[in-house]
């Protein structure tokens, strides 16, 4: 199987244009290569499909096997990837994905070959019933109470067409985000689990952000969790629509229009392509 590594934002995956390759058993293959000692290593596996609904497909599988419905950093590199590999030949695109279709705008450097694309990520759903959540189907969680082990957090909840459930920290860099990630990942409250964001607001227009990613653990970036923390940020009055995300792995710039989509805009990497025997 050939396949290219790229990562967004120090979010790595494995990427198979199935426009030449054909993936039959997608989770196994998630699971071998994502192994970072025995496989390729990498946060997950991202399929680039063709489709009669848009210019490309998106699947994404994490490492552990699990499909995901979305991946912000992920759907970047497969714009990077449709451009720099021919599938297509113009600068705005369209991308099925498991949350939906969505528009990329892509910016090519002097060497033509894209390295940073905007993303139209749609509006954030905020309702129980859309994150998914356990409770009254149209309320909205903003800053409700948590209690994990010995602490109480309050959390805010939305939905990038995948869950993420956001809570604010003093001090992100020393938060222990391995402790209590996979206990909110798997509580009762998500029936499909969650991501959960840790954020330290540094300004109205800057923030920190760690993320435990639902089916990989820590990753260094998580762009629909970005866009999750910028909504967040506007319903807790903490941030400005507008703002600048520092994660672990590199920026990403994020905007919440007014009754609208989030914008998302970040880099692209190519890091290698290799063929690996299944």
């Amino acid at each position: 199987m050939k396949f290219a590594k790229m990562h967004g934002a120090g979010n790595d995956y494995v990427y198979v244009n199935c426009f030449e390759e054909t993936v039959e058993n997608p989770v196994e293959v998630a699971i071998k290569v994502s192994n970072r000692n025995f496989g390729i290593g990498s946060d997950g596996l991202i399929l680039i499909m063709p489709t009669d609904k848009a210019d490309v497909r998106m699947r994404m599988f994490n490492s552990d096997g699990s499909e995901s419905e979305m991946c912000g950093n992920g759907i970047r590199c497969v714009a990077k990837y449709a451009y720099d590999h021919g599938i297509v030949d113009k600068t705005e695109i369209t991308a099925e994905t498991g949350a939906g279709i969505l528009t990329l705008q892509l910016f090519p450097n002097d060497k033509n070959k894209v390295d940073r694309v905007r993303v139209n990520m749609g509006p954030p759903r905020l309702s129980r019933e859309e994150i998914p959540m356990d409770g009254i189907p149209a309320v909205q969680v903003v800053a409700e109470e948590l209690t994990v082990l010995d602490k109480t957090f309050k959390i805010t909840c939305v939905s990038m067409g995948n869950p993420h459930c956001i809570i604010y920290v003093d001090d992100v860099d020393t938060f222990p985000v391995a402790t209590y990630g996979p206990l909110i990942e798997n509580n009762q409250l998500f029936p499909r689990r969650t991501n959960v964001e840790f954020i330290q607001v540094i300004s109205r227009t800057e923030v920190k952000q760690r993320t435990w990613e639902r089916g990989a653990g820590e990753t260094l970036a998580c762009g629909t969790g970005a866009s999750a923390v910028c909504v967040a940020g506007v319903l807790n009055d903490v941030t400005d629509r507008k703002i600048l995300n520092h994660l672990a792995g590199g920026d990403l710039e994020l905007e919440w229009v007014d009754n609208g989509p989030v914008f998302m805009t970040g880099p692209a990497t190519e890091v290698f392509t290799g063929e690996i025997v299944m």
